[in-house]
């Protein structure tokens, strides 16, 4: 995925990307980071097709994104966002399904690669167990992958989310980042994803694009670009570096500047 010079801006406000160029790695986990109000659900937004540009292109598989029409593009990618909303009597099993509504005609019945799909999405978020359970059954955790197995029985090479994390405890968390990893290990789905978190984007990222202000201002591998004045730069916080055998690289926020 190419995102050429792209500019958002929404009416009567100020411009909250501008002029933003990079590119999503085929078969990696690329997570957006940066502080509120810095573009990064926007810009999850509009590779998602869910706004539009005001200025420059994305090009999906040599193809411009917009000139796609809505099945074709929910062929090639899914999004799970940081709220899904579904009528709570809704089992697991009928959520799962409608991520095969993409691929079905106007009164077409379902088909075994539909079910196929299906119960490979169920069996990937380990929730063949509560296909029959409602969704306000569930544990928050356990919603949060009902969804992602919605969008996996989508059968995309894509999977997009935006801040899937957010209300969810530290358990489930990890949990599903654990899921996410292992989907773009096993499965080779290209992964990106809109954290707060900069330490779960750096165990998690094979690339992070750091914004502040609409724009990148850095991106690249974590243990790469992650560094105690970029922190300062972008969170306006003193940072410590710290790395072992056990964890890896993780940041330990120390103070603020001010």
């Amino acid at each position: 995925m190419e995102i050429n010079r792209i500019s958002f801006q929404y009416k009567n406000s100020e411009q909250i990307l501008s002029e933003l160029s990079t590119s999503i790695a085929q078969g990696k986990i690329t997570t957006i980071i940066g502080p509120n109000g810095s573009g990064k659900s926007t810009l999850l937004a509009l590779l998602a097709r869910n706004n539009m540009p005001s200025a420059g292109q994305i090009i999906i598989d040599g193809r411009d994104l917009q000139q796609l029409k809505s099945k074709e593009l929910a062929r090639i990618l899914a999004v799970v966002h940081q709220q899904n909303e579904a009528p709570y009597d809704l089992t697991v099993e009928k959520l799962v399904e409608y991520g095969r509504l993409p691929y079905r005609h106007m009164f077409s019945s379902e088909t075994d690669e539909d079910r196929e799909a299906v119960e490979w999405a169920l069996a990937c978020t380990k929730l063949t167990e509560f296909r029959s359970r409602r969704l306000n059954e569930l544990s928050g955790g356990q919603k949060q992958r009902a969804w992602v197995a919605m969008a996996l029985a989508q059968k995309t090479s894509i999977l997009f989310l935006d801040e899937p994390t957010t209300f969810l405890d530290i358990y489930y968390q990890i949990e599903l980042l654990d899921l996410v990893q292992q989907l773009n290990r096993e499965h080779g789905l290209t992964i990106v994803m809109v954290l707060h978190d900069v330490n779960q984007a750096i165990r998690y990222s094979d690339d992070i694009k750091v914004l502040k202000d609409g724009n990148i201002i850095a991106e690249g591998e974590p243990e790469t670009i992650m560094t105690s004045e970029l922190m300062e730069l972008v969170y306006g916080v003193k940072a410590i570096i710290r790395k072992d055998e056990e964890t890896g690289m993780y940041i330990v926020p120390i103070a603020t500047n001010g």
